[in-house]
């Protein structure tokens, strides 16, 4: 099977990579020539390179990839057509839908399974892996994924492993971003909203416009609310049938209240699919949660000498003020985020009404330290600013403050901050285990 796949941002790339994983050839195209294409399944032997002042080319056995450019007669050639979430609504998009060749409609035993949807600006990632995580213990046959900003392999991942193995349930991140692509692409049964923040309103451009979206996505839906959900009154016109959620009550092995919503939004999709699918004993469900392990990068707690040191990716200015609210830190480690991401600098506005002692910028997902340090002068923000530039400066910086009663280590960039939590739990098994003998100071 041959299929294009127009557009090589996060969602395009990880297409690719799943579409040679199965063994299909293909055909990539994007208008930027400026591409990074190392993280793209070519390979050395048997490449063949076509360059120019403002475009690039270049096959190999199972791919063939051109940058600054689209070649149609290529795209007319292909067997089914995968395109980036963030060209739908387009024409371009809407001539690949109408043509009935999307790779979504070609494809299209995802369509036939129980599928849920977790959608929201934080918390998604947990909620999901938390849903699974109870399904699977109830014996279930479950598929994750979608969003790949949150760790995935991305929507059309799904899309062909569903094609390849029989699932009972399917749950998929959906990023809010890519509402209406998802939307077309899978049959929802259920919808879940963790929540509405201050993220990504560089595309939504307001939280009244992002309100709009969802009430689209939300159209003749059973959707799941947080009883104290704002447009609540709205989403109720438009849904078919709306279930509110609260906090669950009992202990979790997570920290944070915002993680009790997350788990009480898992139980209340538990119950429903309980009295509806099929039958999860309340002792699966409850033990599940109380039980969860936090996912990979998201928030955890860890003990180093005198201190507790809170890290997780904080992206934007709702998720880090959740944390902050819940614990007085004096010590705070902040990774910074593109240089487009202009909305994501707000992260600093937030961190300053606190007025930590200390801050240190690092780079999360690009180097723009320079811009983060002027938008802290400019908030006139009075305490100590350092900077690490890597992660054996990071290390560094938690050595000093390893006697401050808590250190947060948050913001923007999930993969310097899983590399940072590495690190530190290796650092902090081997001083517990030292501490057994000699003390670890």
């Amino acid at each position: 099977m041959k299929v294009a796949v127009i557009g090589l941002g996060v969602e395009g790339k990880k297409a690719l990579n799943s579409l040679i994983k199965y063994n299909c050839y293909v055909y990539a195209s994007d208008l930027n020539a400026d591409i990074d294409i190392d993280d793209l399944p070519i390979y050395s032997q048997k490449i063949n390179f076509t360059t120019s002042v403002d475009s690039l080319s270049l096959k190999s056995d199972n791919i063939s990839v051109d940058l600054g450019f689209n070649d149609f007669d290529e795209i007319d050639s292909c067997d089914a057509v995968a395109i980036s979430p963030s060209m739908w609504g387009s024409e371009f998009a809407e001539k690949f839908k109408n043509s009935g060749k999307l790779l979504c409609d070609i494809k299209n035993k995802h369509r036939d399974i129980f599928t849920i949807a977790v959608t929201g600006t934080n918390g998604k990632t947990t909620t999901v892996s938390m849903i699974k995580e109870i399904l699977e213990n109830a014996g279930k046959n479950v598929l994750v994924g979608g969003n790949a900003g949150g760790g995935f392999e991305g929507y059309y991942d799904l899309i062909l492993e569903s094609d390849e193995e029989k699932y009972d349930v399917l749950v998929v991140e959906v990023c809010d971003m890519t509402l209406g692509f998802c939307d077309y692409c899978f049959d929802f049964d259920l919808v879940a909203l963790t929540n509405m923040g201050n993220d990504h309103m560089d595309v939504h451009g307001s939280i009244e416009e992002y309100k709009e979206s969802l009430k689209k996505f939300f159209k003749d839906k059973t959707i799941f609310i947080n009883k104290n959900q704002e447009f609540k009154d709205e989403f109720k016109t438009v849904a078919n049938n709306v279930i509110e959620y609260d906090k669950i009550d009992y202990d979790l092995e997570i920290f944070g209240r915002f993680n009790k919503l997350n788990a009480g939004l898992s139980q209340s999709i538990s119950d429903y699919v309980n009295k509806n699918l099929f039958s999860i004993d309340n002792t699966i469900i409850k033990n599940t949660l109380e039980n969860f392990k936090p996912v990979k990068g998201r928030l955890e707690v860890l003990k180093l000498n005198d201190t507790k040191i809170y890290i997780g990716k904080t992206d934007n200015s709702d998720a880090l003020n959740s944390v902050l609210s819940e614990v007085e830190f004096n010590i705070v480690f902040i990774g910074t985020p593109r240089h487009n991401e202009e909305h994501r600098f707000d992260i600093l506005n937030e961190l300053v009404k606190f007025n930590p002692d200390v801050i240190i910028l690092f780079p999360g997902l690009e180097d723009t330290l320079d811009q983060a340090i002027y938008r802290l002068h400019a908030l006139d923000y009075t305490g100590r600013i350092e900077i690490a530039n890597n992660l054996d400066e990071i290390i560094g910086f938690v050595a000093e403050f390893s006697h401050e009663p808590t250190l947060f280590i948050g913001g923007n960039g999930q993969q310097a901050i899983i590399e940072i939590q590495d690190r530190l739990k290796q650092i902090c098994a081997s001083c517990n285990r030292d501490e057994e003998y000699y003390g670890c100071d």
